[in-house]
């Protein structure tokens, strides 16, 4: 195995430097840069082509989740480990859904994280050892039971992009920055969205999504 080539992203100073300083006893990992919110993150993962990144879900300008759709969604090699301190399945489902090969509490050992990068590196998933696999299960079967979750499934991935960026609050001009796209093509996707959701408003979609778990209000909060 060659050097692992990691990117710290992280809103907080004192996180970042601990993980530094972590890797630093590691022959065969190399951190190659920091980011400190999701826009950050996302530039320097198209500039510095880490191998691997170590992602907060929560961060300001864009959150976690959006950081990883648009990781893969540009075909970026990189792979994706989520570190947070949210434990709930929701989360886990979401993060591995949008192509995240790892997710480590901040409450894990540092062995946790050190093994999921190194699984990332060889494209294998990892779970934190103080998560249990019964989250996910848990999830799946509520999935399944729960025929709401339908409409959102009929929705293309851009959709699904539009309509979690439109929960979280974000205006058509932001969204539009965020996916590189012009505010008329983000106003025909959010009209799509609602007609094939039952929706008339911007409360009725943040409404729909906290209900079926594709935003919950505290994910946003660190």
């Amino acid at each position: 195995m060659g050097t692992i080539k990691i990117l710290i992203a992280d809103d907080h100073a004192i996180v970042r430097d601990g993980l530094r300083q972590l890797f630093s006893d590691q022959k065969d990992l190399e951190v190659i840069g920091e980011a400190e919110d999701g826009k950050q993150a996302l530039e320097k993962v198209k500039v510095l082509h880490p191998d691997v990144i170590l992602l907060d879900i929560a961060m300001p300008q864009l959150n976690g989740l959006e950081v990883i759709s648009l990781i893969k969604e540009s075909v970026l090699k990189t792979q994706i480990v989520v570190l947070s301190m949210h434990s709930k399945e929701t989360y886990v489902q979401q993060v591995l859904a949008a192509g995240a090969l790892g997710y480590v509490l901040k409450a894990s050992p540092s062995s946790d994280i050190l093994e999921a990068i190194r699984a990332a590196y060889r494209g294998e998933y990892f779970l934190s050892s103080k998560l249990r696999t019964e989250v996910i299960c848990a999830y799946a079967k509520r999935r399944k039971s729960n025929p709401v979750l339908g409409g959102y499934d009929l929705l293309s991935e851009r959709e699904q992009q539009v309509f979690r960026l439109v929960a979280q609050g974000n205006s058509t001009g932001q969204i539009g920055e965020i996916l590189c796209v012009s505010p008329k093509t983000v106003e025909k996707h959010r009209t799509s969205i609602m007609n094939k959701l039952g929706v008339h408003d911007r409360l009725g979609l943040m409404k729909y999504a906290i209900k079926i778990g594709v935003v919950d209000p505290d994910l946003w909060e660190d």
